[in-house]
């Protein structure tokens, strides 16, 4: 079983903000981390040139890296169910990946930090490229709060599983095609309870 990072099984949304608080007041550049807390997903360099020249996007991402791992990483908190969905992946022989647009050290950080047991971490991918690790995985479904992780899904020919705990509500995921549609990770054990994938756990 595939699963994202932020805002599906760990809310990152205070420790992103206060990074690009420190970023912007270092630069001396308006960003507004309400904003972009709100569209969490794509790759940071994408959120930093919404706000930054083309030019000055590499540096600050650098700044926003170095800045993580001590103003971040330490107030990411699980998103509710998120411990118990694991634990129904394991206990039914599953075995779970973590796919994220995240760096791998720092999906590394916040996982141990939150107490999660995965048997890989892949990071720095978003959307579509997500499918090679999902597929070189064997994962029989992918579970993702962004509608480019029904993309990702797509590509690594997993089952599309989707929460409604990133920026779209159930039914927007539904109409973007999700095989799956989940308030939040505090539904998934009954729903996988139903569940299992050709040949066995996943």
């Amino acid at each position: 079983m595939g699963f994202d990072l932020d805002m599906t099984l760990a809310d990152t949304r205070s420790g992103i903000a206060a990074v690009f608080d420190e970023v912007s007041a270092r630069l001396g550049v308006l960003i507004d981390s309400a904003a972009v807390i709100s569209r969490l997903g794509p790759p940071l360099e994408i959120e930093l040139a919404n706000w930054l020249p083309a030019e000055a996007v590499p540096a600050a991402a650098t700044l926003f890296r170095e800045l993580y791992p001590a103003v971040a990483v330490p107030v990411h908190t699980a998103m509710a169910g998120a411990l118990e969905a694991l634990g129904a992946v394991r206990a039914a022989g599953g075995r779970v990946i973590v796919v994220t647009g995240k760096n791998v050290r720092d999906a590394t950080s916040t996982i141990r930090m939150l107490g999660f047991e995965v048997d890989e971490i892949v990071g720095s991918v978003f959307g579509a490229a997500k499918g090679t690790a999902l597929a070189r995985f064997g994962a029989a479904a992918y579970v993702g709060d962004h509608v480019a992780d029904i993309q990702a899904a797509r590509a690594g020919g997993a089952v599309s599983v989707t929460v409604a705990t990133g920026p779209y509500t159930v039914e927007e995921l539904r109409d973007h095609g999700a095989d799956v549609a989940l308030g939040d990770l505090t539904e998934f054990a009954g729903w996988y309870s139903g569940w299992r994938p050709p040949g066995g756990p996943g």
